[in-house]
């Protein structure tokens, strides 16, 4: 492994910051074509302008809610007190436009983002309405916020979920990849992976290369990490003892088909067939969708 790929894979918080937010990653700086993610910190009213460009757009509250006007309509996002406390409602936000963000307490919000061609109506993303996921058997035991999937919420390239591992399990295991179109097996997808670990602990993450040169990241993470992933095997990523590895995922990619198609590490695809042998962790769902009264939209 060099240190130049586990620097310029591994984002340490803080390293990627720019003006509003915590978290700044666009196309230009991760050296690829579609995938953005940032995380915009807004104190108590504060209001943020994104002009979304040729990008669609996801605000996803992960602390505090906050208000998205936008093409406009006006969505109220209930959010969530923490990534760990439950689901959370969103918005989407199509290209060619612009949203104002606002928030009267303050808070956290990803904006997770994709160069995209067309340009779908904005909506509002109800937290009852996200599929909630429990994946793995046993130590590999996790939960999947498919707020976003591929096939649970309409975007033109745009793929998110949020990944929840109980403490000491490990998830994105077995390791897999998505860096080549193979038709039906696995399609070319950019990924960034955000990371919040409960109570500041840390967790650990892996990428091995799938091709001479490709990427190898061996990453000790803490909240606000980000790791970069344009090829490799991914995975596992590990949760300490004790606390609960979030992360959030955001994809895109060059495919006509806006699809999640993965292909195992052929070493490690065995740990599938003890699944079926094995309980799921008792400690999931760690939550479920919570109730909400609905977006309030006006014109």
């Amino acid at each position: 492994m060099t240190t130049h790929h586990q620097h310029q894979h591994h984002l340490v918080s803080g390293s990627a910051a720019d003006g509003p937010y915590a978290l700044d990653i666009d196309p230009e700086r991760a050296g690829w074509d579609r995938s953005s993610l940032r995380v915009l910190e807004l104190e108590p009213g504060g209001v943020h302008t994104l002009v979304t460009g040729g990008s669609e757009w996801i605000v996803l509250p992960l602390t505090g809610g906050c208000t998205v006007h936008t093409a406009g309509e006006n969505f109220e996002l209930l959010g969530r007190e923490s990534v760990f406390s439950g689901v959370s409602d969103f918005a989407y936000v199509p290209r060619d436009a612009q949203a104002q963000i606002a928030s009267g307490a303050g808070g956290r919000f990803a904006l997770a983002g994709a160069k995209c061609e067309r340009r779908l109506p904005a909506r509002y993303g109800p937290a009852p309405e996200v599929p909630v996921e429990l994946r793995g058997s046993g130590t590999c035991s996790r939960q999947v916020n498919n707020f976003a999937a591929a096939d649970t919420f309409d975007c033109d390239r745009l793929i998110a979920v949020e990944v929840l591992t109980p403490g000491g399990n490990w998830s994105s295991y077995p390791p897999h990849k998505h860096d080549e179109h193979v038709p039906g097996e696995e399609c070319e997808l950019e990924e960034i992976y955000y990371f919040e670990v409960e109570d500041g602990g840390l967790g650990y993450h892996r990428v091995s290369p799938s091709r001479d040169g490709g990427t190898d990241v061996l990453a000790e993470v803490r909240s606000g990490d980000a790791v970069l992933i344009p090829d490799g095997w991914h995975g596992p990523s590990i949760a300490p003892p004790g606390r609960t590895l979030y992360y959030l995922n955001v994809m895109a990619g060059p495919g006509e088909e806006r699809a999640w198609l993965i292909r195992d590490h052929p070493d490690h695809r065995w740990i599938r067939d003890t699944w079926r042998d094995e309980p799921i962790d008792a400690r999931l769902p760690l939550y479920t969708a919570h109730p909400s009264p609905g977006p309030e939209v006006t014109p």
